[in-house]
């Protein structure tokens, strides 16, 4: 007996393209076709997860797999040493298999490694090699946020001194602090902050989520972090404050944060950071955990289809539908300064401060105005 006419086939009856959660019960049936009758020793269903990442380390690889699930079935199988026989025609046999109740660990493809899982069906037939046909299976291990834990405040603050000695000026302060730590995909965050410019220099804080990738294999660890949401602040100027009362960055669709895994974890961290000219940002991280729960149901399928189109391999930027405008003058500068920028430039100067170095220049266009909106974006309003 040979292999010509006879075909295997999967079909997931109840095939949630946007994810099983563990508990969830996934049927199907196997599709036989045979066009002669054929011995037969079992028909098998199998149902398996599994985690690896790889990356090169210089010249050495690394690399780790953990199996996560193992599940397994026999539809048809022969009695004693006499083979089931199977005659010509087509052949359907249901199956179902229950995910366990306890955590799994989210799918996930990175760049350096992947969990996945897979419906495995195989035909074994004396004295042939076995057949095999597999479907993927997308599986969702979702995170109660309304943990104690997850719902409380979460609050942190820095400050920062410009220059040294004496040269320096007054500090930069920043205090921040969310609401809850555990949020679901298509919530706003809403940021509290308080930004206080003491410097001699103009300011500009934005928020950032981070999305962490964390790698581990013999005894090494790889991380990739990328930015999946931002949004900017309006610049502070010196000796002034901004205060955010509950500005909101909005998540997008990303997949649920993975905890339970000791070689591959996805993280998120809320970042505000006040950009300093000249200097090293000053920055305040906050933790976040992210999951699919207490969404709407088309939320909840637009995050879990997410990680079926595989749109986190690489880093994701959020940009605005419509371009902001810069900010105005009087925001940037007060009216005292452009009225002593005015009286200084109007002084004559001497020839010897012509003949020096660049830096004599920069007064003269410290203060001058930004470029109008239209200058920039001539067709937007």
């Amino acid at each position: 007996m040979t292999h010509t006419g006879k075909s295997l086939d999967l079909i997931l009856v109840n095939n949630q393209r946007d994810g099983y959660c563990p508990g969830d019960v996934v049927s199907g049936h196997i599709s036989l076709k045979i066009s002669e009758a054929t011995r037969v020793k079992a028909i098998n269903v199998l149902l398996k997860g599994y985690a690896q990442v790889s990356w090169m380390h210089k010249r050495s690889h690394c690399s780790e797999e953990r199996k996560y699930l193992s599940l397994s079935k026999t539809l048809l199988a022969s009695t004693g040493t006499q083979n089931l026989i199977l005659h010509s025609g087509m052949y359907k046999i249901p199956f179902e298999l229950q995910l366990p109740q306890s955590p799994l660990v989210s799918s996930f493809s990175g760049k350096h490694g992947h969990v996945y899982y897979m419906v495995q069906a195989v035909l074994k037939r004396p004295f042939h090699e076995n057949q095999h046909v597999c479907k993927d299976i997308c599986i969702i291990n979702p995170i109660d946020v309304n943990m104690p834990t997850l719902k409380s405040p979460v609050s942190k603050a820095c400050k920062k001194i410009i220059g040294c000695w004496i040269f320096s000026s007054g500090p930069i302060s920043l205090s921040v602090s969310i609401d809850r730590q555990g949020y679901c995909n298509g919530e706003s965050i809403p940021i509290c902050a308080l930004i206080e410019n003491c410097s001699s220099r103009l300011v500009v804080p934005k928020a950032v989520i981070y999305q962490i990738q964390t790698y581990t294999a013999t005894g090494k660890t790889k991380i990739i972090k990328q930015v999946v949401a931002s949004a900017r602040g309006n610049v502070v100027p010196s000796d002034c404050s901004s205060r955010w009362n509950g500005n909101t960055l909005k998540i997008p669709p990303v997949i649920p944060s993975i905890l339970n895994s000791d070689i591959l974890k996805v993280e998120y961290l809320l970042a505000v950071i006040v950009q300093i000219p000249g200097a090293k940002d000053l920055e305040v991280q906050l933790p976040l955990v992210i999951s699919t729960d207490g969404l709407s149901s088309q939320s909840f399928n637009m995050s879990r289809r997410s990680i079926v189109d595989m749109s986190l391999l690489y880093p994701t930027f959020t940009l605005p539908d419509v371009p902001e405008a810069p900010p105005s003058y009087a925001e940037v500068v007060s009216e005292e300064q452009f009225k002593e920028h005015r009286t200084f430039s109007c002084q004559p100067q001497p020839d010897w401060l012509l003949d020096g170095p660049a830096i004599a220049y920069i007064q003269q266009f410290r203060l001058q105005p930004p470029p109008s909106y239209s200058e920039i974006y001539p067709t937007e309003h």
